[in-house]
């Protein structure tokens, strides 16, 4: 079942009063009576939710492959939804919060969003985490009539089956279209020339691996093994085997913490580990808990392994929210993406001046670019109100959607793991910003 949070509005902390929210019971905070007709959403299915109060669910992994970074996803939609009730709500009601397992899993995340548009009758989902996730249930959200808004996949196959969700599916973290040559031009930067790599089977493993070779061939690397593995495998003896005796100097492996973490502890014991040649991730495995997939008792085996992963605070972005989650001292993998797609959701349903989801997704590129600049709720929401049109400009950057619902700019951090296992920017090292 899914869980219900209600944020009430209090006092600003700093500039976005980014503070610890009450939670309560919908019997507590009754949903407005104020538009008691529901309006029929596209697909046809009057679900009952367009009722004046926007609801978000969060259908994020509380369990599975991705659970160990639910944390640095649900942390700043609590946050964006605190900044917002404490600025007066969306068109003056407090917006709730359901919560709802993804499990980094199709089945579980399609009977969790079941859940969430009957029963729970959301206005908005927030998440899936992973791009598969979403693609198996990319259909659900054009027929239920929800917009979604992931900060967090990443796929570049969701540029074109985004399509198949009619218009309400959005993205704020950019495609792996571009984090693949971000993720290139590291290799190629360290004289990297002969490159293996392994990725998890499904559209954010192979999807990137193709993104990732071909940019290592146009920059004139070879690359030596392209292998896919099957994330649920009993062992990676068999995968790993592929990379071995191929004169690779770094090999790429593109998985999530929990397979990811096998494939690195198998790769040791076949003397292709970070010790024995450089080896390379991305976002899906970064994270303070990836060394105990590999050894539990020995954080600094994964020290050296260097990645990119869509940068937590783009360089010359200065916005109140880094600050603030700072101090929760989360990881920030994927944080300022969930953020902005909670607070751009937010001003959509503010400008269409309802929560009914059809109108919510005519108004998320309009509010993302093209207008007066701003950074918060409070901000944005004044200049609503002023008749003016906006362009929020968010935590993770400008966030300027395109008419494929995305971005089209990536900026990436580069990041290690140290002797601890914790992962961290690389000092002096620039970020890698990539534009389609």
């Amino acid at each position: 079942m899914a869980r219900t949070k209600t944020f009430a509005s209090i006092a600003l902390i700093a500039t976005l009063a980014l503070v610890a929210s009450a939670c309560g019971d919908d019997d507590d905070e009754p949903r407005s009576d104020a538009s008691t007709t529901s309006t029929a959403a596209a697909g046809g299915n009057d679900r009952g939710n367009v009722d004046g109060q926007l609801v978000l669910g969060a259908l994020l992994p509380q369990s599975g492959d991705l659970s160990a970074i639910i944390k640095s996803l649900m942390t700043p939609i609590e946050m964006a939804v605190t900044e917002i009730n404490a600025a007066g709500g969306v068109n003056g009601e407090d917006v709730l919060i359901k919560e709802a397992d993804d499990g980094t899993s199709v089945d579980v995340a399609t009977a969790s969003l079941d859940t969430l548009v009957t029963s729970d009758k959301v206005d908005v989902i927030l998440g899936a985490a992973s791009s598969t996730t979403t693609l198996g249930f990319i259909d659900k959200i054009k027929t239920n009539g929800v917009v979604e808004c992931s900060g967090s996949n990443t796929s570049a196959e969701l540029s074109v089956d985004g399509g198949a969700a009619g218009g309400y599916y959005f993205r704020t973290a950019p495609s792996d279209n571009l984090q693949g040559p971000a993720l290139a031009q590291l290799i190629l930067s360290d004289d990297k020339s002969k490159v293996a790599i392994l990725t998890r089977n499904d559209s954010y493993g192979t999807g990137f691996g193709a993104s990732l070779a071909t940019a290592l061939e146009d920059g004139g690397a070879e690359v030596v093994e392209n292998a896919a593995y099957d994330p649920k495998a009993p062992d990676f003896k068999a995968d790993v085997a592929k990379v071995v005796g191929k004169g690779a100097d770094a090999i790429v492996v593109l998985g999530f913490n929990d397979d990811g973490g096998k494939v690195v502890k198998e790769m040791i014991a076949q003397n292709v580990g970070p010790k024995d040649i450089q080896v390379y991730t991305a976002d899906g495995m970064q994270g303070s808990s990836f060394y105990k997939g590999v050894d539990e008792s020995n954080p600094a085996i994964i020290e050296t392994i260097k990645g990119t992963a869509p940068a937590a605070a783009p360089s010359g972005v200065t916005h109140p929210f880094a600050a603030e989650y700072a101090k929760t001292g989360i990881d920030t993998i994927f944080s300022a993406y969930y953020y902005d797609c909670t607070i751009l959701v937010a001003l959509a349903a503010q400008a269409a001046e309802s929560d009914d989801p059809a109108k919510i997704k005519d108004e998320m590129i309009g509010v993302s670019s093209g207008g007066t600049k701003c950074q918060t709720f409070k901000a944005c929401s004044d200049a609503l109100a002023a008749g003016d049109d906006i362009d929020y400009d968010g935590a993770s950057g400008p966030v300027d959607l395109t008419d494929t619902h995305e971005p089209d700019v990536g900026v990436y951090d580069v990041w290690t793991y140290d002797a601890k296992g914790a992962p961290g920017n690389i000092p002096d090292t620039p970020q890698i910003k990539i534009e389609e």
